[in-house]
């Protein structure tokens, strides 16, 4: 699962950086970290530390990256450019998602049952279940950040929609969004509210039966 997570946010990030930079913003490129290599993205807390407990937890792998800096003052539109740099995170996840199926499908399926044992048991098996964890962990982190709560990248969609006023008190509950995100979690409310968008998107990829 570490391998598929690490691709999943760096990625995530990058892209937050390629079309800030395309938009105008150079923040993320001036400071090294339009790069797919995973070492200046690396938190401490959520790339090392967090993956570390879920292991000892016995749970899923799950973690992130440091954010990669955009200054919305250097896009020509920076409601609307802030938004479209937020949503390419999410996008990304799908897209991966989406070549993790189709890898799925074309590689690993067609290898059952026409090849040796050991080849199987060595190579396909392996490349199955990342490719199977990659699925979940990028719809995962799809989902989960197109919800509107900031700092989440769907904030940023609401905010530019929203008119000036309203984005204005909307984008106060930074501010309190991370406790809000914690509440919701441990209340179990924050499973309530993705599994119904999670489910239908890994059934589509992964077949019924998943959850």
């Amino acid at each position: 699962m570490a391998l598929p997570m690490v691709f999943a946010i760096v990625f995530h990030e990058v892209a937050h950086g390629w079309v800030a930079n395309r938009l105008g913003d150079h923040t993320a490129r001036d400071m090294g970290r339009l790069t797919i290599n995973p070492l200046p993205h690396i938190d401490i807390v959520g790339t090392v530390i967090l993956p570390v407990l879920c292991i000892i937890a016995g749970s899923p792998i799950f973690g992130y990256a440091k954010p990669v800096p955009i200054n919305p003052y250097n896009f020509r539109n920076p409601k609307k450019d802030m938004a479209l740099s937020s949503i390419a995170g999410p996008a990304v996840n799908f897209i991966m998602a989406i070549l993790a199926t189709v890898l799925l499908r074309l590689v690993i399926a067609p290898l059952e049952g026409k090849v040796p044992e050991p080849y199987w048991s060595w190579l396909a098996t392996p490349l199955a279940y990342m490719l199977i964890y990659a699925i979940y962990i990028n719809v995962i982190l799809g989902v989960l950040n197109l919800i509107p709560i900031p700092p989440l990248d769907g904030s940023r969609i609401v905010y530019w929609l929203l008119p000036d006023k309203l984005a204005a008190a909307y984008y106060q509950v930074e501010r309190f969004g991370i406790i809000l995100l914690m509440i919701l979690m441990f209340s179990g409310i924050f499973g309530k509210i993705m599994m119904p968008l999670i489910r239908p998107l890994l059934s589509l990829m992964l077949g019924d039966g998943v959850l």
